[in-house]
């Protein structure tokens, strides 16, 4: 489990290919210097596994099913990526619950530069829409932000100086693909919604759902 609060930017150290998969190799003397194999590290969102750790360098491996379903994918040598490790129990919760399990990709749709501030707006599937809601928390590429506005097809976000300045989502460019993952509460209250009839809903409850 994770916060969403990046705590350094690593750096792709080399992509190897391992049918069917890819084995990433990341740089981050941070993250290195208190990590053992094993251990769980979030990568642009995506919990991954330290498989060989070298000097500053650790080695995870990805699927085809993570690479298929994230960014990951795209990573060649020199790009940046958002690490955290995992949450400490008992640590202070400062962002909010993140599994690390990309639910989609997104992508970046609209820019709109408010100096030292940004305002991002992504498109997202139609199906993850309803786990999205203004205020409510949502995870880009590992980075816990709060939604401003949300439609049935995009989102908005506004960030601040210090997330441009130490995390990935400050380079991003119209078009660029970034992973999501919704609030995993959203996604009880959904699925639970949908294992029972309107007539076992409060009354209140059905005046929403209908």
């Amino acid at each position: 489990m994770f916060t969403g609060l990046v705590e350094t930017k690593g750096q792709i150290a080399d992509v190897i290919s391992a049918p069917p998969g890819k084995r990433l190799r990341v740089r981050s003397e941070l993250i290195a210097s208190d990590v053992a194999i094993g251990d769980s590290i979030c990568i642009n969102g995506c919990c991954l596994t330290v498989i060989a750790i070298d000097g500053d360098v650790l080695d995870f491996e990805a699927g085809e099913e993570t690479l298929s379903r994230t960014n990951l994918g795209l990573l060649k040598s020199g790009s940046e990526v958002n690490l955290e490790r995992s949450l400490a129990i008992g640590a202070r919760m400062g962002g909010h619950y993140v599994s690390g399990h990309i639910d989609c990709q997104g992508q970046l749709v609209s820019r709109i530069e408010d100096p030292p501030w940004a305002n991002l707006h992504f498109k997202l599937p139609k199906r993850y829409a309803s786990q999205v809601a203004a205020k409510g928390s949502i995870a880009i590429d590992g980075v816990s932000l709060t939604v401003v506005e949300v439609t049935d097809e995009q989102f908005s976000v506004a960030l601040i100086p210090h997330t441009l300045s130490v995390t990935s989502l400050g380079n991003l460019s119209v078009g660029d693909p970034v992973n999501l993952e919704t609030d995993i509460l959203a996604k009880y209250v959904q699925r639970s919604l949908g294992m029972i009839g309107d007539e076992d809903l409060p009354e209140s409850i059905q005046s929403i759902t209908k």
